[in-house]
């Protein structure tokens, strides 16, 4: 497949840009900083790369509409950080989506914590404590996630939300639970690479379209 990759020098994207390349696909890494690329990554002729500013959507439509015909599918790995703005994934995710509209693109995997809930889940008692707490030092990081998933729930794409607990730089071991029902706890977490994996998994065989995922190691 053709992946357009947003995020993709981001700590997520990191692993997830490698191992889409490893596994035979042809990467269109959107960037505002084509350096903070791996080396690896770089020197793959299965690698394009677009800059730009996906809050603004400059670059956006050039990165989705690929230089030899649209992508196959979309995956925003992009995440929060203190410095950016408090929308960042509703704002993206309204460019990336407008997009992949525009250039007839139906697939798209993104990326959220664990802390979005679907109407009437079941959450462990650990899960509702990490959610109060959200709440508490990182609202507006959960309100844009869940204004981003439920504005991609609306669309007319093939997506997936895969949602995840602290995510770690842990070692890629290919070992991860992952499913609708998986409860997690505060002590669970999941290693980037794993959800790169993952993610990679959702696209190549279409699991989970129009469904909440959620993931974590073993």
């Amino acid at each position: 497949m053709r992946i357009a990759i947003f995020g993709a020098t981001g700590r997520t994207g990191h692993p997830l840009v490698e191992q889409a390349l490893e596994r035979g696909h042809e990467v269109v890494a959107f960037v505002r900083d084509p350096t903070g690329l791996s080396t690896t990554a770089r020197e793959s002729d299965r690698l394009s790369v677009v800059d730009g500013d996906v809050y603004s959507g400059e670059g956006v439509e050039r990165a989705v509409a690929g230089d030899g015909g649209a992508v196959d599918a979309v995956v925003s790995v992009l995440g929060q950080s203190p410095e950016g703005p408090d929308d960042l994934l509703t704002e993206a995710g309204r460019h990336m989506l407008a997009a992949m509209d525009h250039h007839g693109v139906d697939r798209f995997v993104t990326l959220v914590g664990a802390g979005v809930r679907e109407e009437g889940e079941s959450v462990t008692l650990g899960g509702k404590v990490m959610g109060a707490l959200l709440k508490l030092v990182a609202r507006s990081v959960l309100e844009d996630a869940r204004d981003h998933v439920e504005m991609v729930r609306a669309s007319d794409t093939e997506w997936t939300v895969v949602r995840g607990p602290r995510l770690t730089e842990d070692a890629h071991t290919g070992e991860f639970r992952n499913g609708m029902d998986l409860t997690l706890g505060m002590r669970d977490t999941a290693a980037r690479a794993n959800v790169a994996e993952f993610v990679l998994d959702c696209l190549e065989d279409d699991l989970y379209v129009h469904e909440m995922p959620k993931i974590a190691d073993r």
